[in-house]
């Protein structure tokens, strides 16, 4: 079959290198380089990188709602366009030109979380279990009908970051398993249950912040989910404070105010919480290099009695 590639970061590299496998990749549609780094030098993204090294035509359109846009694609002559990561909704146009349409792989099992960031939301709202969903797209956000779903574990103290090669992979096995089993009709699509969907929006600095109140484990939840960006945040003494690793402690009673240090055992440090306590492993105070707990505690940056997410003392 002939396919033309739609994706950007590296989560999508793995799905491009597949379906070069199984087909001829007759061109690779990627979002333009964006400015990187403190030089704010001008970086490709992952998905342009490796589709040069395959010496694949590659072409970054700044608005794809273009006739020059559709030309292109219209000039491949593809049988498919296989999209993962791209970044932007596809117009009609684009989703029909193909001769069998856009295929997409999203990170999520749908109808649960549709939307920009799935691994993050699911991992930030206790999931213990997520997937990958072969859907065919259509006009809207994530709702066109599903091909066929695989299904992943979640690990209690998994990050997102963590978990995105993992299904990385796992989008890479069904672009070379059940994608030319699509492409030859063997494979039907199931609409979705719209009224089961929920919604897995942009992430925003703000998602990061820490509500010490909530239950430990919520805590723990939207911290790793919040990895390794925008990351979970709080103040110490009225300086951010970067939670970096955290675990959920066993419950032992009261703990004491939500935020507060109330002990420091097996090289952590237990915050308490609205409902249970925290473990922290590892921090970052503002302008300061992150450290571990143990580091936090000897330094003094943390003691018992220290108070995260408190008002700064006047």
């Amino acid at each position: 079959m002939r396919a033309v590639f739609f994706g950007t970061p590296e989560i999508a590299v793995p799905s491009l290198e597949a379906l070069c496998d199984v087909a001829d990749v007759v061109g690779v549609v990627c979002q333009p380089d964006r400015p990187s780094g403190r030089g704010l030098e001008l970086r490709f993204p992952p998905v342009k990188e490796r589709a040069l090294e395959r010496g694949f035509e590659v072409v970054q359109p700044t608005k794809i709602r273009t006739e020059e846009f559709a030309a292109w694609l219209r000039e491949r002559n593809a049988d498919v366009a296989l999209v993962i990561a791209y970044g932007r909704i596809l117009p009609p146009a684009v989703l029909a030109t193909p001769r069998l349409g856009c295929i997409n792989l999203h990170a999520s099992l749908l109808p649960k979380y549709r939307g920009a960031a799935p691994i993050q939301w699911s991992v930030a709202r206790g999931e213990s279990e997520t997937g990958i969903a072969l859907m065919q797209m259509d006009e809207g956000c994530d709702t066109g009908p599903v091909f066929t779903m695989r299904r992943l574990a979640i690990g209690p103290d998994e990050t997102a970051g963590e978990l995105a090669p993992r299904l990385a992979e796992l989008a890479a096995t069904m672009v070379r398993e059940d994608l030319p089993r699509v492409v030859a009709g063997e494979l039907t699509a199931m609409s979705q249950d719209h009224e089961r969907a929920t919604l897995a929006p942009m992430l925003a600095k703000a998602d990061g912040a820490v509500d010490w109140s909530q239950s430990a484990g919520t805590v723990h939840d939207r911290a790793r989910g919040m990895s390794p960006w925008p990351g979970a945040h709080t103040t110490l003494d009225g300086k951010l404070f970067k939670v970096l690793a955290t675990r959920v402690a066993s419950r032992d009673g009261h703990e004491g105010p939500p935020g507060a240090v109330v002990g420091f055992e097996g090289g952590m440090l237990r915050v308490a919480c609205g409902e249970g306590a925290l473990f922290l492993a590892r921090g970052q105070v503002e302008g300061k290099r992150p450290l571990d707990a143990a580091q936090l505690h000897a330094g003094r940056t943390l003691t018992v009695g220290s108070r995260l997410g408190a008002p700064a003392a006047t």
